[in-house]
Formats: structure tokens, sequence, C-alpha cells
């Protein structure tokens, strides 16, 4: 079982940054699969970023890439989202999951089949 915990979502201005947090419980959480994922209102759940266990390799949809950098901290059992030139449409609650699978390919990361784990998600407001 893995626990999940986001933070670092608030009230920014159009331009400004944040870094997100995920916290995970567990000793495995080096052999997970980590992703970043939001969800706005009125809108599905769509994905993010996503990171390989050792985070030497990563995948991001098209409106992430240049602007949103996934990494993680195995020791820290961590995953950071720092999230850039952030726009009123980034607006949305950014959710953490984890996912105990080995193989990480583009396509098959970005689905939320894929994912065993999930956190509550932490609201990320961004006023124009």
């Amino acid at each position: 079982q893995v626990q999940l915990v986001e933070s670092g979502g608030g009230l920014v201005q159009a331009g400004g940054s944040l870094r997100l947090s995920c916290a995970a419980s567990g000793r495995t959480f080096s052999s997970y699969v980590m992703g970043w994922f939001r969800q706005a209102p009125g809108k599905e759940r769509e994905f993010v970023a996503a990171i390989n266990w050792s985070g030497s390799s990563t995948y991001y949809t098209d409106s992430a890439k240049g602007r949103f950098t996934i990494s993680r901290d195995n020791a820290k059992n961590t995953v950071y989202l720092q999230v850039n030139s952030l726009k009123p449409e980034d607006t949305a609650v950014y959710y953490c999951s984890a996912a105990a699978k080995s193989l990480f390919r583009g396509t098959l990361v970005a689905a939320e089949g894929l994912y065993d784990y999930w956190g509550r998600g932490t609201q990320v407001t961004v006023s124009s």
C-alpha cells in the first residue's frame, strides 16, 4: 500500500511558478513509476507528466513541455513538479499518482489506468 500526499499548490499570477511536491509512504517508492495529472473545473482529469523509477526517463503532455519539470528524490520518497510560466488555463487540481510498473513508455504512462495509487490533490489557481 502506498499513500501519496501532495503539497505546494496555491494562488499565483500568470507567469509565476510553483513547485509541487508529493510525499509517498512505503519502502518500494523507488520502484514506482510516478505521474502527475490535473483536473480543471468542468473537465476530465488529464495527464501532465511522468517519471520512471530512477528519474532517467520522463514524459510530458505537449502543453507541459518546456514549462513543467518532473523530478524525484528516492531517498526522500518524494516526487516534484516544477511549474513555470503559469497560465490561467493551468488552473486545476493537481494529482500525484504511483504505478507499480517497470515498463516506461510514453503512451503507456499517460494512461490513468496504469496507476495504482492516487493522492487527494493540491489546488493550483493562476490569476490573469
